[in-house]
């Protein structure tokens, strides 16, 4: 009897196995995403102490930025997937309206007009369609015979267009390719047959060259044209490319040393703490730093991908499959340009160059993608 007394008092040692996870599963958090990004926002910050010629207000500046994004992330998982599904239409409709009212009222930059200012705070409209596209053409497909019917792609387009063409009004080519994008992912993950795929692909085949000669700004077309020939103007439209590719070659293996690089350091490299910050990192770090990094991204990647395959419901699906493959574009996008394979079109390095609007809009994605994450057999819609 005593001996059955002393067993009913041992602890469950596999209910203290499962706390943690359950205490995660409380607060929505996945533990292994969590842990690849503050690790990545660490790294962030040491690089740009660097990049930003040791300006430590830009550190500080980045790190409250870094604290409202991860705080926002955490909100972002609380909020139950039906709410986002439920609401995405006035979300979609309350973006595309700042975005018109960026036209008729809207703050102008280095000759765009990108922004929204409300007293001393300015914004930009077009950050809050990075995640209003891929919810609302999600939520669209969610309810829909899979794969999509013609009609189904059509109205899927269509809510990808409408705010894909208010951003290249303003003009901000780059920004309105990469949200385009982001509903792209959702309509393909969706189960688009080949035959549509390279449908698609000949005409927009067929409409390169009309929006070459019309669709193109006259400085959009001397980047396409620097990053086939970046030689012909080195001190003009090709310097940001060669220096780049100067900082990145001079790092070799084992790079120059943390805030020893010179392209940097002696302001050779522009832009330096927000495009182009990964030559900064190649250049002090060299190829094993730019290696360790671009492992962090895939990793990160990898359990995007996962959770988008482990989701209970084909609304999560689409959404954490098209936030993780947009997400993977601006690495991509970033590290091409900077190297040289791809234009200069301003996509700044997730969680490591300095921004503020931008790096808060991105936690709330990985917020979404922890809310579908934890998202397990609960009957939903």
């Amino acid at each position: 009897m005593a001996s059955r007394d002393y067993m009913h008092r041992l602890p469950d040692a596999g209910s203290s196995l499962r706390r943690p996870e359950s205490l995660s599963r409380r607060w929505h958090i996945d533990l292994p995403l969590l842990l690849l990004l503050l690790i990545l926002a660490g790294v962030g910050l040491v690089v740009l102490y660097s990049a930003s010629g040791e300006e430590i207000h830009y550190v500080k500046r980045q790190a409250v930025f870094m604290g409202l994004a991860f705080t926002g992330m955490v909100i972002a998982a609380q909020i139950p997937l039906e709410f986002y599904r439920r609401w995405s239409p006035w979300f979609y409709l309350g973006g595309c309206c700042l975005l018109v009212a960026v036209l008729f009222v809207g703050v102008g930059a280095k000759g765009a007009q990108r922004w929204l200012q409300i007293g001393g705070f300015r914004f930009q409209p077009s950050e809050v369609l990075k995640l209003a596209v891929p919810i609302s053409v999600a939520a669209f497909l969610h309810r829909r015979t899979l794969p999509p019917s013609l009609f189904t792609i059509v109205g899927a387009l269509a809510i990808i267009g409408v705010p894909a063409l208010l951003i290249v009004r303003q003009p901000d080519l780059g920004t309105s390719i990469l949200i385009a994008a982001s509903g792209i992912f959702a309509l393909y993950l969706s189960g688009l047959s080949w035959k549509m795929i390279g449908s698609a692909g000949l005409l927009a085949a067929l409409a390169a060259w009309p929006m070459w000669m019309w669709g193109m700004r006259d400085y959009q077309r001397q980047r396409v044209l620097t990053l086939f020939n970046p030689d012909a103007d080195r001190l003009g439209a090709g310097w940001n490319i060669f220096q780049s590719k100067a900082a990145i070659g001079s790092g070799g293996w084992a790079g120059k040393g943390y805030m020893e690089g010179t392209q940097s350091q002696l302001d050779f490299l522009p832009e330096s703490h927000t495009d182009f910050i990964i030559a900064v990192l190649a250049e002090e770090w060299g190829m094993r730093g730019a290696l360790i990094l671009l492992t962090l991204y895939l990793l990160i990647i990898a359990r995007g991908i996962y959770i988008s395959f482990t989701a209970q419901h084909v609304f999560g699906r689409l959404l954490a499959g098209s936030i993780t493959l947009t997400f993977f574009v601006y690495v991509f996008v970033n590290i091409g340009m900077v190297s040289g394979l791809l234009p200069v079109v301003g996509v700044p390095l997730p969680l490591v160059s300095h921004g503020g609007t931008s790096v808060i809009t991105l936690m709330a994605g990985f917020g979404i993608l922890m809310a579908i994450s934890t998202e397990r057999r609960r009957v939903l819609f």
